[in-house]
């Protein structure tokens, strides 16, 4: 390059790239060591190479190693991995699994998830006329935060899950039933909202409902029968790489569709996941689920930081703290509130209810997804934005500490009997952690086995 000539804007995402993977292998190491789940480490380093950390040492760093040319690539980038994240997520997430487990774990998830929407829509409406952007009306703001409360991460819950010991418990097994449930009524509320946010008008509004319905309705009487009869017919017959090929390409053609219908393509491809078939064969796994474990490894950091540069730390102030303080405790009593004593009704001591609590308080990727989508939709404020994903970071570390506190760790939760009447016995509820088992987010060291 001759001298004085700029970097071509490649180079500079290239080496973007390389600094955001080793930084996470560096704070990967360091979280391990607290006993918290990857997703922790890809977090903080989105925080901290942004303006919040980075930022206030001189000469504007985060503008010059991501400047805003190159952010856009970045972006683009970081949205391959999310979308490869959420159609292994909805691939993982085997729906059938929970039929016929009683109308106990449908009330708890029900209420696990209702409370904290509950207490979420109150704290909205205190911060809506500061918090809010100009265009958004006050009911589609507090539906919207009221949706991002009530998140459970299921990916990041599996992992600590695992990590615990608490696979087979009661409380394990009861976690990981409602937080299924929770995590697709989730999606599909949210899919309201940005269907409300994004239309022009009730016409639109409408139009985008019907949409979203055929493409669903395609999705499971059309798509999900042409997968069947391609996969099971034996992966072993297809030429090698076909399939993965032919997989990803419809991973991203459904991602497009719902991003034509006006909804995020996050959802198009969670829904691929959700009806390619459940019953894997082995080279089906070698061909197809562990290429796109590998890829989304690599690229999600990507997304994490992409996130973080849009969280300012320093700019809420100590005028922010208020609102900061009631974020955090509505969405820690919401949780705990809606999950704690409905655990209790269903017979689970209150250790076990506690720990109940603790793990569907976790929020984690899921929840930076649904804030990035609000923050794309201008539902919320920087300032907003920047509290949620505090939020979300200090939610989803508590888990593992109070997890140690209340004595759930490996080998010392009780083994208890067996679970109360409804509640998912263990195979019933154990749904494997996508991106096998890494919790949330790959790592920039790599995949996490499970």
């Amino acid at each position: 390059m001759a001298s004085g000539e700029a970097l071509p804007l490649e180079a500079i995402v290239l080496i973007d790239v390389a600094i955001v993977l080793l930084a996470g292998a560096a704070m990967a190491r360091c979280v391990r060591r607290l006993h918290q789940p990857p997703v922790i480490a890809e977090i903080a380093v989105g925080i901290l190479l942004g303006p919040s950390l980075l930022g206030l040492l001189p000469g504007d760093l985060p503008a010059l190693i991501f400047p805003d040319d190159a952010r856009p690539l970045l972006g683009a980038i970081s949205q391959v991995g999310l979308v490869l994240f959420m159609f292994l997520a909805g691939w993982e997430l085997d729906l059938t699994r929970l039929r016929g487990r009683g109308r106990a774990v449908g009330a708890v998830a029900a209420l696990a998830m209702a409370v904290p929407f509950a207490i979420g829509a109150g704290a909205a409406a205190m911060l809506y006329s500061s918090q809010s952007s100009q265009d958004v009306g006050a009911g589609t703001f507090i539906f919207y935060v009221g949706t991002a409360f009530s998140i459970t991460a299921f990916p990041v819950l599996a992992r600590i899950i695992r990590d615990s010991g608490l696979s087979t418990s009661r409380v394990g097994t009861l976690a990981m039933a409602c937080a299924a449930i929770g995590d697709v009524a989730a999606w599909c509320v949210l899919v309201l909202v940005v269907a409300v946010a994004g239309a022009g008008g009730t016409g639109e509004f409408f139009s985008v409902l019907g949409l979203t319905v055929a493409y669903g309705l395609a999705m499971a009487f059309v798509v999900r029968p042409l997968l069947a009869r391609a996969l099971l017919r034996g992966p072993g017959r297809t030429e090698r790489g076909t399939l993965l090929v032919l997989i990803v390409s419809g991973v991203f053609v459904s991602s497009f569709v719902t991003s034509w219908i006006g909804i995020h393509a996050i959802f198009g491809a969670f829904a691929f996941g959700l009806v390619m078939p459940r019953r894997r064969a082995p080279e089906l796994h070698h061909q197809v689920e562990a290429p796109i474990e590998k890829v989304a490894g690599l690229l999600l950091p990507v997304f994490f930081v992409v996130t973080g540069l849009s969280v300012d730390i320093g700019a809420l102030g100590s005028s922010g703290l208020p609102a900061l303080a009631l974020i955090v405790l509505s969405a820690v009593v919401g949780k705990f509130a809606g999950a704690v004593l409905p655990a209790r009704a269903v017979g689970l001591g209150w250790r076990e209810a506690t720990a109940f609590g603790a793990l569907m308080n976790t929020r984690g990727l899921t929840e930076l997804v649904i804030l990035g989508i609000g923050r794309e939709l201008g539902l919320i404020s920087a300032q907003m934005f920047t509290m949620m994903v505090l939020m979300a970071l200090v939610t989803t570390a508590m888990a593992g500490p109070l997890l140690r506190l209340l004595g759930m760790g490996p080998g010392r939760q009780d083994s208890g009997p067996q679970p109360p009447p409804g509640a998912p016995d263990a195979a019933g509820a154990s749904v494997t952690v996508a991106a096998g088992g890494r919790g949330e987010g790959a790592g920039a060291a790599g995949p996490h086995p499970a």
